[in-house]
């Protein structure tokens, strides 16, 4: 048996409560993008891809008995990954006055919210010579182009209730 433990996750399909597909699709719907805080948290964002390719090669080559940290070596702060979101839909599809980032919301942190999750990755890197292959603005851009064309896929999942909010608030 191996074990693997990885950072954040984002890009296709990922259902839309997470922060990224929030302030996707809340911006394209001219929402507020609600930030937790001061959005000084900071996270380390793996794209799927990335972290699929990962888990094919510790399944194929990694030691029985070992784990291995996947990360994405993309720390950002939750604003920082905001303004980025914002940033790629104003090139993608801008809006007919102003930017995406004017929408940004900031909202009362949660109780306990972790300052900054981060996973150090070298066993990965130095036993298996994994590294993730595109940065977070490049998973970013490939996230936002994913979601422009998919809307048949996240359209109807926005009429479920409670999704398309963060998680983690108080009622």
């Amino acid at each position: 048996m191996v074990l693997t433990n990885c950072s954040n996750n984002y890009g296709p399909y990922h259902f839309p409560e997470k922060l990224v597909p929030v302030v996707i699709l809340n911006a394209l719907a001219g929402k507020p993008l609600p930030i937790y805080g001061d959005g000084s948290n900071v996270r380390d964002w793996l794209y799927v891809e990335d972290h699929a390719d990962a888990l094919l090669l510790v399944l194929d080559k990694g030691a029985l008995g070992r784990s291995y940290n996947i990360g994405g070596e993309n720390e950002r702060s939750n604003l920082e990954l905001v303004r980025t979101l914002c940033a790629i839909l104003d090139d993608l599809r801008p809006k007919v006055a102003g930017s995406y980032s004017d929408q940004i919301s900031f909202v009362t942190d949660r109780p306990g919210h972790d300052a900054r999750y981060a996973i150090d990755p070298s066993r990965i890197r130095d036993e298996l010579g994994w590294r993730p292959s595109v940065t977070v603005e490049q998973g970013l851009r490939l996230t936002v182009q994913w979601y422009l064309a998919n809307e048949s896929w996240w359209r109807p999942l926005q009429a479920r209730q409670g999704v398309g909010t963060r998680l983690g608030t108080k009622a």
